[in-house]
């Protein structure tokens, strides 16, 4: 049997006992025919996969919410329009399911089920943790139904409910968004090298940053646009998935010390390309290369890029390409939040700074390694020190960059200096435009300082941003799920591959306990209790004992109320840790 993340769909038709008591035969045929016609076209449309018919029930299983939920709206709206008598009621949930050969059980399923109970005739009824994961990815307006008890799950769930005859509300891209909106992809390694992806990627992501300073403009993420690097679809169903005007792919050849960047910018609703351009220059002149890429890109942009396009992005962080490989590697490190990878990266930053020691952004990710490495209870007894003192380095040096001005936050937070915390995340906040990342870790900064209410409100809208975004992302939302007591979207969120570290273990446990699943729990801790000792081992450190001071101690010092610890701690007594 395998534990896995997976949106599911139940459906269910309305009033089937009462149509086969009145005619058998045309109800049976009916009920085939909305199958054939509607239901099984779109699940296939929408990549889900049929798990089982229960008379005239339905279980579909997607990897995507978004899919899931476009699949629903999909079938009601088609069944809206059909005069076949057959009327449906659709739940989805997003949550942790057991798969056991071909069929599937769980808490996520038993969800949905509710769900599709509550749900409108014709219509779909969703839960709290999927209308937060949708973003901007849904042509339809779904209306908070409120707080409901559903039959044999454990605490509240927050419903959202859709109608085809409610007033719905278009994707807000082309003529809906006030500014132009653009996408990135990564761009082709054509080097030849596998080792250069890193390369391609970075000018790729440099690009982005570039254009999101242009308030005239809403730049969809890197983690975003990111995931579509292999995607077997055309630049029109890209957009159509990234909700955007505008994309802008290109490649890489990197030979020897020279470099030629290959870019063009394309209408998606006319299919033009509306700019190209190939650039030659040697390997010291790269940044000059991708400042003159983002300036060409805003520049065509028709009659909507105003005076910002003279606040040009032409920050140039580095002239040694030595050391702004190194950062690019170690930030692909830093990124997996663990403890192998992050003593890694850290090596990797500490080697850019010897070659070039003004490089801001580096001072930045440095300081968030040791962050990292108190967060896991991995770090030396002067790291909140080293960190602050890192930080204001890298803001020293770059007062403008709000992913600098973010780790300045975590810096005071780690060395215990909560107001000016909560003070720095709050500047840090008012700055940021299209910075989904950043944004989600001032998000992260404000659940540590005892306030995860506005946490979450961060943390959604930077979802909204960056609706395709890094599991890094959901290990954020489950805790501040877990620290709401919403003990099932926690589970949820961390079942998958958010569970990042040793940290999201601890929550876990912490979250199936609290919730009464105890053999879930139990089983939870085990895993927690090794993947603890694999992280103290790979720092040569004595395997810890099994008690709840020695494993999880060292995340103690996170929070800034004792509350919150307390709250985790006696989950991991519940599950079985002892003090």
């Amino acid at each position: 049997m395998e534990r896995r993340l997976a949106a599911i769909l139940a459906a269910d038709v309305v009033g089937y006992s009462a149509m086969m008591a009145e005619d058998e035969v045309g109800a049976l045929r009916a009920l085939k025919a909305h199958r054939e016609q509607v239901f099984d076209p779109q699940v296939a449309q929408h990549n889900g996969r049929l798990i089982k018919l229960i008379g005239d029930g339905t279980l579909v299983e997607f990897a995507s919410v978004v899919d899931a939920v476009r699949c629903a709206i999909g079938i009601q709206r088609a069944l809206a329009d059909l005069p076949s008598g057959i009327a449906l009621r659709i739940g989805v949930h997003l949550g942790d399911v057991i798969i056991d050969d071909d069929d599937v059980y769980g808490h996520g399923v038993n969800i949905a089920a509710r769900l599709e109970a509550a749900a409108d005739t014709g219509g779909v009824c969703i839960s709290s943790i999927v209308h937060e994961s949708l973003g901007n990815l849904i042509d339809a307006q779904f209306k908070d139904a409120g707080a409901a008890q559903l039959k044999n799950i454990s605490g509240p769930v927050t419903l959202f409910k859709w109608h085809p005859k409610s007033v719905s509300k278009a994707l807000p891209r082309a003529k809906g968004r006030e500014k132009p909106s653009i996408a990135v992809l990564p761009f082709s390694n054509v080097s030849g090298d596998s080792e250069q992806q890193f390369f391609s990627d970075g000018i790729s992501e440099d690009i982005i940053t570039g254009l999101s300073r242009f308030r005239t403009l809403f730049v969809v993420s890197r983690n975003s646009s990111f995931r579509f690097r292999t995607a077997d679809l055309t630049e029109a169903e890209i957009a159509d998935k990234l909700g955007v005007q505008y994309l802008v792919e290109g490649s890489v050849r990197k030979v020897g010390n020279r470099v030629r960047v290959s870019a063009r910018l394309i209408a998606v609703d006319t299919g033009k390309n509306l700019w190209a351009d190939r650039y030659d220059r040697e390997l010291e002149d790269i940044f000059a290369v991708q400042d003159e890429v983002t300036q060409s890109i805003v520049a065509v942009l028709p009659g909507l890029v105003q005076s910002d396009v003279a606040d040009n992005a032409t920050h140039k962080p580095t002239d040694k390409m030595r050391a702004y490989e190194l950062l690019l590697k170690g930030k692909a490190l830093r990124d997996g939040l663990n403890a192998v990878d992050n003593a890694r990266a850290k090596g990797f930053f500490e080697k850019a700074l010897e070659i070039d020691p003004d490089y801001a952004r580096v001072y930045m990710y440095l300081a968030d390694t040791y962050v990292v490495d108190l967060w896991l209870g991995l770090a030396d007894r002067d790291a909140p020190t080293y960190a602050l003192e890192i930080a204001r380095k890298g803001a020293a040096l770059d007062n403008r960059d709000v992913y600098i001005q973010d780790q300045l936050g975590y810096a005071y937070l780690c060395a215990g200096q909560w107001d000016q915390a909560d003070a720095q995340f709050q500047k840090t906040l008012s700055l940021i435009e299209n910075e989904a990342e950043s944004m989600a870790w001032c998000g992260y900064g404000f659940l540590l300082l005892g306030q995860p209410d506005k946490a979450r409100d961060v943390v959604v809208e930077a979802m909204r941003l960056d609706p395709l975004h890094p599991p890094s992302l959901d290990w954020i939302m489950g805790q501040i799920y877990f620290f709401l007591g919403r003990y099932d979207d926690a589970v949820s969120k961390l079942i998958g591959e958010a569970r990042l570290n040793s940290l999201a273990d601890a929550v876990l446990v912490a979250a199936y306990a609290q919730s009464g699943r105890q053999e879930d729990a139990e089983a939870a801790l085990r895993d927690f209790v090794e993947h603890r000792g694999r992280e103290f081992a790979t720092r040569g450190l004595a395997v810890p004992g099994h008690r709840l001071s020695e494993l999880a101690g060292g995340f103690r010092a996170m929070w800034r109320r004792q509350a919150d610890w307390d709250r985790l701690a006696e989950g991991l007594r519940q599950a079985g840790l002892p003090d």
